[in-house]
C-alpha cells in the first residue's frame, strides 16, 4: 500500500457496526484521534437484524467453551447499565434498556426434561433463576398458552434496542464515522479502500464482522440468521418479558413491536428470506403465544453473524492489527465489553485478565 502520513489519525477502525462503533467512542475518550470506515450497505449486517438480548443467563451452553461464554456474557451485561445511561446522555437517544427480564419455556414433555438440564447447568454455574410452574408463568405473562409444559424465571437478563444504539454511536461520533468506505485491505498502519485510497493510521482495528475472515486472514466464517419483526396496532401490553424456547426468542420493543427470531444457518454470504424460514419461526411462536397472529407483519430480514470455531470472540492483536470480532450471537452484549478491552490495548493499558478468554492466538497455536 502506498501510505499517506500526513495528518495521520491514531486509530482506523474497520467495521461500522454496533462492536466498531463502541470501540471508536470508547478510543475517543482516551484521546485517541479515530475513524469508523463504514461499507455503508447494510446487506447482511448483524447490527439490524439483532433483537438486543443482553442474556449471558438465558444463553449459557454447556461445555468449557460455554463457561467461558458466560463469564465474558456476566462481565459485558454488568458494564449495559451504565454504557447506557452515559450514551443516552451523551447522544440524546436513548436506547431503551429493558429489564423485565426473561422466561425460559418448555412447551411439551421432552422440551421441559430439556429445560431441567438447562436448569441444571445453571445452579452449577451458580446463576440466578427461578423454577416456575406453568401456572405461575402464565400469571406473569398471560398471553402463554395453556399448554404450557414448564417455565424458569431469569430476571438478570435484559435486552437494548440495537438500532437505537447504533444511532446513538453515530450522533456522538460525528464525522469521525465515514460512510461508503469498503475496506479490501488492512496493514498493521493502513487500510485500503475500494477504489485505491489508503487511510494512514497509528493502529488498525478490524472490527467488520462475517467479513473480517476474508479482510484479517482469521477463522470467522457467516451464520445466517433470519428474523421476524411484528407490531401491535394495539401498542404494547401482549409481553412484557423476553421469551425463550426451543431455537426461538420473542423481544418485546415497549412500544407495541416484537422481535421473533432466529434461524441458524450455515448458508455463507447468502442474505435471502425464505418462506420456510419465516414460517417455522411464526408457528413456533404461535404454539406458545396465540395472540401473536394477530400482529401485523412489519420486516422480515435475514443477517450474518460473525461466527468463530469455539463460538468465543477474536479480541486482541493479531498480525499488527487488533480485532474485535467473532462475537456469533452476542455481538450487542459483548459491545461494551470489547470496546473497553480493545480501547485500552490501543492506549497502551494494561489488559484485563478476561481479554485471555478472546486471545486470537488460540487457534494460531491450534
Amino acid at each position: 500500500m502506498g501510505i499517506d502520513h500526513g495528518n495521520r489519525l491514531d486509530v482506523a477502525i474497520v467495521g461500522g457496526g454496533i462492536v466498531g462503533l463502541f470501540v471508536a467512542w470508547r478510543a475517543r475518550e482516551r484521546g485517541l484521534s479515530v475513524t469508523v470506515l463504514d461499507a455503508g450497505d447494510d446487506a447482511g449486517v448483524a447490527w439490524p437484524v439483532a433483537a438486543g438480548m443482553l442474556a449471558p443467563t438465558s444463553e449459557a451452553q454447556f461445555g468449557a467453551h460455554g463457561e467461558r461464554a458466560v463469564t465474558l456474557g456476566l462481565a459485558a451485561a454488568a458494564r449495559w447499565p451504565q454504557a447506557a445511561r452515559e450514551l443516552g446522555e451523551a447522544s440524546g437517544i436513548d436506547p431503551r434498556l429493558r429489564d423485565a427480564g426473561t422466561l425460559m419455556l418448555a412447551r411439551d414433555r421432552d422440551e421441559a426434561e430439556a429445560l431441567e438440564r438447562e436448569a441444571a447447568l445453571r445452579e452449577r454455574l451458580g446463576l440466578d433463576f427461578t423454577r416456575l410452574l406453568p401456572s405461575a408463568a402464565r400469571a406473569l405473562e398471560p398471553a402463554l398458552a395453556p399448554t404450557l409444559r414448564g417455565a424458569l424465571d431469569v430476571p438478570g437478563d435484559h435486552s437494548v434496542d440495537p438500532r437505537r444504539v447504533v444511532a446513538g454511536l453515530r450522533a456522538v461520533l460525528g464525522d469521525a464515522v465515514r460512510t461508503g468506505a469498503r475496506a479490501v485491505a488492512v496493514a498493521p498502519d493502513a487500510v485500503e479502500l475500494a477504489g485505491g485510497e489508503t487511510v494512514g493510521a497509528g493502529q488498525v482495528v478490524v472490527a467488520a464482522g462475517a467479513w473480517s475472515g476474508e479482510l484479517a486472514g482469521v477463522r470467522v466464517r457467516p451464520l445466517k440468521g433470519q428474523v421476524v419483526r411484528l407490531r401491535d396496532p394495539a401498542g404494547p401490553g401482549l409481553l412484557g418479558r423476553t421469551l425463550r424456547f426451543s431455537d426461538t426468542y420473542v423481544v418485546p420493543r415497549g412500544d407495541g413491536r416484537y422481535v421473533v427470531g432466529a434461524t441458524m444457518e450455515e448458508r455463507g454470504f447468502d442474505t435471502s428470506v425464505t418462506a420456510g424460514g419465516v414460517s417455522e419461526l411464526l408457528r413456533e411462536t404461535g404454539e406458545l403465544v396465540p395472540g401473536i397472529a394477530e400482529l401485523e407483519l412489519e420486516e422480515t430480514l435475514a443477517g450474518l453473524r460473525p461466527a468463530t470455531p469455539d463460538a468465543l470472540p477474536l479480541i486482541g492483536p493479531h498480525d499488527g492489527v487488533w480485532l474485535a470480532t467473532g462475537h456469533g450471537r452476542d455481538g450487542v452484549l459483548l459491545a461494551p465489553l470489547t470496546a473497553e478491552l480493545v480501547a485500552a490495548g490501543l492506549a497502551g493499558e494494561t489488559p484485563d485478565d478476561v481479554l485471555s478468554l478472546c486471545d486470537p492466538a488460540r487457534f494460531v497455536t491450534a
